[in-house]
């Protein structure tokens, strides 16, 4: 017994060292930034650890959202937040979400996000527009066609630029140097420039290498060409000058922007950009089509998150200028990356504006210098994983993009995306009445814009639908004789209330259906509950212009008859008052009179006891149909 005892907790220590052995490798690993090892080692560790530290929970989750493993990111992530103590990690969170919306679970990423968020009213707003303007986006048939091109590998390629009539771009497909350098982070080869010449339908052939004698020994891509000069501008790891990395005192090594004048196959004139660093990056190039500015991408000091968009100034001598980052309302806690600039109009990537999982391409006018709220530009340029390296043709009709969404080739690929001419917006929804729930057929939904209108009549089931151009904003209205006017909700639906639904009858009177407006004793002003209701009577007004009322006010008996005559006429012309405000023609009110305590609705008159309530029931209003 004793025997078997021993060999037992032989085991089990030879068991937990090996364990920590590994633990220590994946910890060296992922210190090191090489997550692709890092993640095998973890998941390797974790499945036989029975209570493992949150800390090493958390590692394991970023070691795959750094490689893009979102279901392994979503999974130690779950389990992180069952064990942890300490409550969330900000950085991590906001990774959380992203996985979650990486693998299509968008409720769950909304509520984390959100919750993120939740100390941040201005982000949560602009995050709430910019999800109901995508949301919006989904009844909209595609205005692109996609298609994956054939030079696209089993690694990465991307990052396709617009040169001429040719295309660059990068790709690791033919980069494994002497010795089989492979970067640690994803362990694929490093990244070298191509050019191809571009086919009508926006296929490439004659690829070769490009610029061969200004490329390093390690990556080499996302360039960017001044539209009135030679200039090129690479993005290429920090090296020394005799070759090899040149990485800071953490052990990084960060991105660094090189440019210079185009001659044969190299570059002469070669610089650094001056606020190149080896503490941070600096790389993705655009240039304005005026050729004075230069937009970057950076993770220096004094960002708003992960990766912000910058800006810096050419000067005529072809020197750059001072930084300056393009704000918050382009950069987020996340990572804004690619910029891309047309005239006046900035595409750019983001994970950190509301998207549809990973990076998605964002579009922003430029306002002075300010930007508008960034809008999603939706499915199919858009998908649920990453999307960056948007470039657009002078016409507008066609583009390149890359992407490691599913049906790719391998990692990241470069596509292709040209105008639908047939492309329509389909509007469809369905209309009912919000008291019976039922469906109303008959309404005629019209929707208006640049001069044209489109419409459409709902069927015996309230269905409606109408097919608009893409490319055009519309506003769309509901009518039918006897209902009130209605506009569709996020999901299309159409709430229209019969007229029949909002009076109703006393004996041969016809009033608005409102709550009593009760006044405070001896009051006549009106309260936020009379303003509730007396918006009611508004809404019936607007939405039926034929309907003339007058107004009758009342008091209890308690008072002098003759000042409560003078109350109720001033509560009366109150509430007349607070109609007109509203927008309502005066002439629509036919008469404005208050009756004192000459109609009351209980026998609470002089001298009778009554409860509070019971006076209160005679503070009323009346607001009685003449004409319709």
């Amino acid at each position: 017994m004793t025997r078997h005892l021993l060999i037992v907790t032989l085991f089990f220590c030879f068991g937990s060292a090996v364990g920590q052995s590994l633990l220590k490798k994946a910890d060296r690993h992922f210190e090191n930034l090489a997550y692709t090892e890092a993640a095998a080692e973890y998941e390797q560790y974790l499945s036989g650890e029975e209570n493992p530290h949150p800390e090493t929970l958390l590692k394991a989750a970023q070691a795959n959202y750094y490689i893009g493993n979102a279901a392994a990111t979503v999974k130690w992530y779950n389990k992180y937040i069952e064990t942890s103590p300490s409550g969330p990690v900000t950085e991590a969170d906001l990774h959380y979400a992203q996985a979650l919306r990486i693998e299509e679970r968008y409720d769950e990423a909304d509520f984390a996000l959100f919750v993120y968020y939740k100390f941040d009213e201005d982000r949560q707003q602009i995050l709430a527009k910019q999800k109901k303007y995508l949301d919006s986006l989904s009844n909209t048939e595609p205005k692109f066609k996609v298609e994956n091109l054939d030079i696209n590998t089993a690694v990465a390629d991307f990052g396709a630029m617009f040169y001429k009539d040719k295309l660059v771009y990068a790709s690791a497909k033919d980069s494994i140097r002497d010795g089989g350098k492979t970067y640690d982070w994803n362990k694929q080869p490093y990244l070298e420039l191509y050019i191809a010449d571009r086919n009508a339908d926006g296929s490439l052939k004659n690829e070769e290498k490009f610029l061969t004698h200004a490329q390093t020994d390690y990556h080499n891509a996302a360039v960017a060409f001044s539209p009135i000069n030679k200039t090129v501008f690479i993005s290429v790891n920090n090296v020394k000058k005799k070759g090899g990395l040149q990485n800071n005192k953490a052990g990084t090594n960060n991105i660094q922007l090189l440019y210079g004048t185009l001659e044969a196959d190299g570059l002469i004139n070669k610089k650094q950009l001056p606020f190149n660093s080896d503490d941070y990056s600096v790389g993705q190039p655009a240039v304005s089509p005026d050729g004075k500015w230069l937009y970057f991408v950076s993770d220096m000091p004094g960002g708003f998150g992960a990766t912000d968009i910058y800006k810096a100034q050419i000067y005529k001598d072809g020197s750059v200028g001072a930084p300056k980052n393009l704000g918050e309302s382009i950069n987020t806690l996340g990572r804004e990356m690619f910029p891309y600039v047309g005239d006046g109009v900035l595409y750019f990537s983001s994970d950190g504006h509301y998207g549809l999982g990973g990076l998605d391409v964002f579009i922003s006018k430029a306002d002075g210098n300010m930007y508008t709220l960034p809008q999603n530009l939706g499915r199919p340029l858009n998908s649920n994983r990453d999307d960056f390296s948007y470039v657009l043709s002078a016409d507008g009709n066609s583009g390149y993009l890359s992407s490691n969404r599913a049906g790719g080739k391998g990692d990241d690929d470069i596509y292709y995306f040209s105008k639908d001419t047939t492309c329509g917006r389909l509007i469809a929804g369905r209309v009912t009445n919000p008291k019976s729930g039922q469906p109303v057929e008959g309404v005629e939904i019209k929707a208006q814009g640049e001069g044209n209108m489109y419409a459409d009549t709902s069927k015996a089931d309230g269905i409606y639908s109408i097919t608009i151009p893409c490319d055009i904003e519309v506003s769309l209205v509901a009518a039918k004789p006897g209902y009130a006017p209605g506009t569709p909700d996020d999901k299309g639906t159409i709430e229209m209330k019969a007229f029949e639904d909002l009076v109703r009858k006393t004996g041969d009177v016809e009033l608005i259906d409102i709550n009593p407006i009760y006044f405070d004793f001896d009051q006549y002003y009106i309260t936020p509950q009379a303003a509730a209701e007396l918006d009611k009577v508004v809404f019936v007004m607007q939405s039926f212009p034929d309907v003339v009322i007058k107004i009758e006010s009342h008091t209890d008996s308690r008072g002098e008859d003759d000042y409560n005559l003078r109350l109720s006429d001033d509560r009366a012309k109150s509430t007349c008052s607070y109609i007109v405000s509203k927008g309502i023609d005066p002439k629509r009110i036919e008469s404005v009179k208050g009756y004192g305590e000459t109609r009351l609705l209980n026998n609470c008159s002089n001298g009778v006891e009554c409860t509070e309530e019971a006076h209160q029931l005679n503070r009323r209003s009346d607001f009685i149909i003449v004409k319709k």
